[in-house]
């Protein structure tokens, strides 16, 4: 028999955390960005960045009462700019130049040491980017963030998420292989989760079990699972489990996002109560056809609109209305969801080392919605499965 070729085998865990080479080529290609930009620095505040740029990491970022700074210039080594508390931890990372204050301090929570740790960067264009575009967030609050901007002096704030984006988006190896891996594990979860799966079940069990085999199989943490139901399909797709047991006409449909070292998956399988009914069954069919085809088409040089416009015209010939749910996929790595998205307009280029999903929905009968969800890395020559692909026929769970 011929190895299957959409298989996709848990190997060993990675190692965690990344060698101070990974940083100081993140560091490199920041101050490139920066230049091409006109930036004389980056400042980063979220968790996600801070993991990326200064391999920093604890739960303690869950809490929202102190912020964090981390200062890239475009010439020099980082700085962080940080709460005493957190001093011992980013010890354990490879920024040396480390600077605290007691926080939390609401009068001053560490503004006037970012400002002089500002006041002392190499001026070459007088800007300084931020976390302030698309998909990102400002961890501080808007009045200290105001306040900054007036002891700064001629320093000109601007977005520099884009620039951030762009290091961020193209995955080193590394990186790649630790989103591999938990793409396996979830994948081998997934093809166990329906010997576990009966009528009578309820969605809150099945979830939990779920979770605990991911667990168990080596994921850190399952942060996002999206588990719905209902006779024929889904009516919706984003919400966890209600309480529903499930019955003879079903269609269970289960999005998880697990992580590990940081890094995660995120994709989406099916599992029929008994029939599904024709129209589901040929709805199955069409999303994995249109699955395939964007797959197909992600190769560098090609867009993330070109990916929406390749399984859109797949589903449109199959004679189902334009979906209305914005996208068809997007990039991933640290956060569930991250830039860019395979949706008409975003002309992102696709470049090798991009993690992208395909994620192609249609609604196939009033109030019945299915999806599918895959996740591939770009390569040099196209692209390379990370999850082993959904089965081709919709699962069906014997009554």
């Amino acid at each position: 028999m011929s190895e299957d070729p959409f298989a996709i085998r848990t190997v060993d865990a990675p190692a965690r955390g990344f060698a101070k080479s990974e940083f100081e080529a993140r560091a490199a290609r920041a101050g490139a960005r920066m230049l091409a930009s006109e930036l004389d620095a980056l400042v980063v505040t979220t968790a996600p960045n801070l993991r990326y740029f200064a391999g920093f990491t604890t739960q303690f970022l869950e809490s929202p009462t102190r912020p964090w700074f981390v200062i890239l210039p475009r010439d020099g080594v980082p700085i962080a700019v940080i709460p005493e508390i957190g001093a011992p931890g980013f010890q354990l990372t490879w920024i040396e130049d480390i600077r605290t204050w007691p926080a939390p301090r609401p009068e001053d929570d560490g503004i006037s040491l970012l400002a002089s740790a500002l006041g002392e960067l190499p001026r070459r264009f007088g800007r300084i980017g931020w976390e302030l575009g698309r998909e990102s967030q400002l961890r501080m609050p808007i009045t200290d963030f105001d306040r900054l901007r007036a002891q700064a002096g001629n320093l000109h704030f601007v977005d520099g998420a884009p620039d951030i984006w762009a290091l961020r988006s193209v995955k080193s190896p590394a990186e790649i292989e630790k989103t591999a891996y938990v793409c396996a594990l979830a994948s081998d979860a997934f093809a166990d989760l329906a010997d576990k799966l009966a009528p009578g079940d309820l969605d809150y069990d099945v979830a939990r079990r779920f979770r605990r085999d991911l667990i168990a199989k080596g994921a850190d943490c399952v942060p996002f699972m999206a588990v719905c139901s209902g006779p024929g399909g889904p009516d919706q797709i984003i919400v966890g489990p209600s309480g529903k047991r499930l019955s003879a006409g079903d269609i269970l449909f289960i999005d998880t996002g697990a992580q590990f070292d940081g890094y995660f998956c995120d994709f989406d399988r099916l599992y029929a109560f008994g029939d599904p009914g024709a129209a589901a069954r040929r709805a199955h069919e069409d999303l994995w056809q249109a699955t395939q085809a964007g797959f197909a088409a992600a190769r560098p040089g090609a867009t993330s609109a070109d990916l929406w416009r390749t399984m859109g015209r797949i589903l449109e010939q199959a004679g189902y209305p334009p979906s209305n749910v914005g996208r068809m996929g997007h990039g991933l790595g640290l956060q569930l969801t991250e830039p860019p998205s395979n949706m008409a307009g975003d002309e992102t280029p696709l470049e090798a080392g991009m993690i992208m999903t395909l994620e192609p929905g249609v609604q196939y009968e009033p109030g019945k919605t299915l999806v599918h969800e895959e996740n591939l890395v770009v390569t040099e020559d196209g692209a390379r499965w990370l999850t082993r692909r959904a089965p081709r026929e919709l699962p069906i769970i014997s009554l």
